[in-house]
């Protein structure tokens, strides 16, 4: 499943760059297509904008050399291409042809496009000073600079993931963890649209509609309103363990589109201005309100919030493309700067607020709430990456026996949800329906649904420390200790 799902995501984003080249081609058939060289010459001509040395026959030498000519080029990108060999790409072999273009694809499209990022994000960049050391003996250490390499690598992925969290932070509670099961419901790729494009997509439908609802509308509006080349189908997304790989990609295309996104210093200065006095209205009506209703009872807050969200959301539609401006802080002009600090006030003090009201809720919801937020909260913690194997193993085991702790509670909290009456003695409702609705909703899509995978990616962390500590002993007793006792010692004290 995984490597067909690659092989046509990997397939379309080839064919809408070569549509680029000149005269255009199309690959029908990866593994097959590739054989000749002649079309890997003409993707890596297009994404570098180099012409490259090429054979123009199709006689097995003249294809052996084209892709040699290719492979040759990419190492002189610094690329590592860990084996894979001219002649297991002339056999088609799947695993070898998939792993050489997704090195292109994470160079050319992820890397480049999430470098602009990086310093953003305080994430070690080639680019960003206080990632590399540019004396001459870094420049003479290839083992250094191979480890600043990868470190940006897993900084190009990290920015891209920092980036689509934040345009879905501005549309409630859509969590993106990762490039796997977090973009499974297809609200993540409807949130992204709308931040770019306001207006295109209704997210409280988006809310009450199936997984493949959305990702069809999400693919839909993509090619034919942001021009985005439909790279996935509903059904390679919405199953349990989707490819993070071809996800990635097509990901990456939004950030191309917003890359693009045409305005004028003018013309962003005026939206500022507008934004500004927006969020001073805003923070006046939110302090006012919670003046007012600061006697009232929970039910009444609650509307009064609701009330609130629902008319700040549909006017901060319009200031979405300002506001989630990718500018880094030195770029920032004073105003923008003001901007963002009142955006991150009002924020604040809106969560404040729905802090407060969670708190206030009727027993036995309050646990529940308590709950949910400390499950979600260890759902969207990154897995630590610690480099003491043996600390790695204490951590994992912690999490492992927190979460378990926590998951035991499932079952007795859905049961309690479901059952809850909903009525004081007045036959009034204690809470409004839509928040027993979220909270249903959280417990079944956030936790019911992952809380397998985040077993596994503990265990997984908790394995590879194990493995990482054992290679480690391994390779200090790989030495002569003497007597046999010794060594003996040593196994027993470990």
């Amino acid at each position: 499943q995984r490597e067909f799902t690659q092989k046509k995501t990997f397939t379309s984003w080839i064919n809408s760059i070569l549509a680029k080249h000149t005269p255009p081609s199309v690959i029908s058939d990866l593994y097959t297509d590739i054989q000749q060289g002649h079309l890997l010459l003409d993707l890596l001509e297009v994404l570098s904008g180099q012409h490259l040395p090429r054979e123009k026959g199709f006689n097995t030498f003249q294809c052996r050399s084209n892709i040699e000519n290719a492979l040759t080029f990419l190492k002189s990108r610094s690329l590592k291409l860990i084996n894979i060999h001219v002649a297991d790409i002339i056999e088609g072999k799947p695993s070898i042809v998939l792993g050489l273009i997704w090195t292109i694809i994470f160079h050319f499209h992820i890397e480049e496009l999430a470098r602009t990022l990086a310093c953003t994000y305080n994430q070690p960049s080639l680019d960003c000073s206080s990632a590399v050391d540019s004396s001459p003996k870094t420049s003479r250490s290839a083992k250094k600079s191979a480890k600043i390499k990868e470190r940006w690598k897993m900084s190009a992925t990290k920015a891209l993931l920092l980036w689509a969290k934040e345009q879905c932070s501005l549309h409630g509670s859509i969590n993106v963890t990762d490039f796997k099961s977090s973009w499974r419901s297809g609200l993540a790729f409807l949130a992204i649209i709308q931040t770019l494009r306001p207006g295109l997509v209704d997210l409280e439908k988006a809310r009450a509609r199936s997984n493949k609802e959305n990702l069809k509308e999400a693919f839909r509006i993509a090619e034919l309103e942001l021009n985005i080349p439909r790279l996935l189908e509903p059904e390679d997304v919405d199953i349990m363990n989707p490819d993070e790989k071809s996800i990635m990609t097509y990901v990456a295309q939004f950030l191309q589109y917003s890359k693009n996104l045409p305005e004028s210093e003018e013309d962003m200065q005026e939206r500022v201005r507008e934004a500004l006095g927006w969020l001073a209205a805003q923070e006046k009506k939110l302090a006012k309100l919670l003046i007012d209703t600061e006697n009232e009872a929970y039910y009444q807050k609650s509307k009064e919030i609701m009330s609130f969200m629902e008319t700040f959301n549909q006017e901060k539609s319009a200031f979405l493309p300002v506001l989630s401006s990718k500018q880094s802080e030195a770029e920032l002009s004073e105003d923008q700067k003001q901007m963002r600090e009142e955006w991150d006030k009002v924020i604040s003090q809106i969560n404040e607020w729905k802090a407060q009201l969670d708190q206030m809720l009727p027993s036995p919801l309050d646990s529940i709430e308590v709950w949910l937020q400390e499950v979600e909260r260890l759902q969207a913690e990154d897995l630590p990456d610690l480099q003491d194997p043996f600390k790695a193993m204490l951590v994992f085991r912690e999490k492992i026996v927190i979460f378990k702790g926590l998951m035991d509670c499932f079952d007795s909290h859905l049961d309690t949800l479901q059952s809850f009456k909903n009525e004081d003695e007045n036959n009034m409702p204690l809470v409004l329906p839509e928040k027993i609705e979220e909270m249903k909703r959280r417990l079944f899509s956030n936790i019911r649904f992952t809380n397998s995978s985040t077993f596994l990616e503990y265990h997984y962390g908790l394995c590879s420390a194990i493995a990482n500590e054992v290679t480690l002993k391994l390779n200090i007793w790989d030495m002569k200790y003497g007597s046999k006792e010794s060594v003996e010692s040593l196994l027993k004290n470990w």
